[in-house]
């Protein structure tokens, strides 16, 4: 059976993995949930200092070598692909594969919100003046009128669930830029396309997107999960099976 360790994306808890993780766990895995500083039950985190990529980048690492898990099979949400990835650069000898989920890792000095459109920064930027004291990214609206693709397949009762207990991201894990070293490990890497068809990546890459480019190498595999950008939440059993046959693989 595997170590799972589920890291989830901008504004999220452990909790939202929490189906997933039953699942997991019922099928004899062994799995561990993260929080990271100054989210959900660490909210309180987030007062006393500002966070910073590399923070989360350490508490992660402090997670599996605290608890000193081996050969775990890392999965990283949406925004966590920064994280995921500055661990997997950094103790490489203690994972067996690295997941994307619905994310990819980003080029070498480049930040999370340096992947946003220019004009969904700006209005990104301006929300954490405004609203996030300079400080914190505040959720979205989480609004399926003005954003379907993400948020196709959430029941409202899970929608209502996201709305009411994402928390603030702090601002540093955002703009901050993850160097990655100049041979990245070769630890064998995992896309879940669940917003975009992995011909979209295939083609990207192909295309020269620098960031899609470095989701392709014999180290990486893909699999569709179609749904929309929580599949935690929207299909958690499927996502659950997907990370079963994930780790039979590594």
């Amino acid at each position: 059976m595997a170590t799972f360790v589920l890291v989830p994306g901008f504004w999220l808890g452990a909790w939202a993995w929490d189906d997933v993780a039953a699942r997991l766990r019922a099928g004899g895995h062994d799995v561990h949930a993260v929080t990271l500083p100054g989210l959900a039950e660490r909210a309180g985190e987030a007062a006393a200092a500002d966070i910073g990529l590399d923070a989360h980048v350490a508490d992660l690492v402090g997670v599996i070598e605290g608890r000193d898990l081996r050969d775990v099979v890392l999965v990283g949400h949406s925004g966590a692909n920064m994280t995921v990835t500055g661990v997997a650069d950094r103790i490489p000898g203690r994972l067996a594969r690295v997941v994307y989920v619905d994310a990819a890792p980003l080029p070498s000095g480049m930040a999370m919100l340096d992947f946003f459109e220019p004009q969904e920064r700006a209005a990104t930027e301006e929300r954490v003046v405004r609203e996030g004291g300079g400080r914190m990214i505040p959720p979205p609206p989480f609004d399926p009128a003005e954003d379907p693709q993400n948020l196709a397949g959430l029941s409202p009762e899970r929608l209502a669930e996201l709305r009411e207990r994402a928390t603030p991201q702090p601002y540093g894990t955002g703009a901050q830029p993850l160097p990655r070293p100049e041979r990245v490990p070769d630890t064998p890497k995992t896309l879940v396309a669940t917003t975009f068809p992995v011909a979209m990546v295939e083609t990207l890459a192909a295309g020269g997107n620098p960031v899609f480019a470095m989701s392709t190498g014999p180290e990486w595999t893909y699999r569709e999960l179609p749904t929309g950008h929580w599949p935690m939440l929207s299909r958690p059993a499927d996502l659950a099976d997907v990370l079963a046959d994930l780790a039979d693989l590594a």
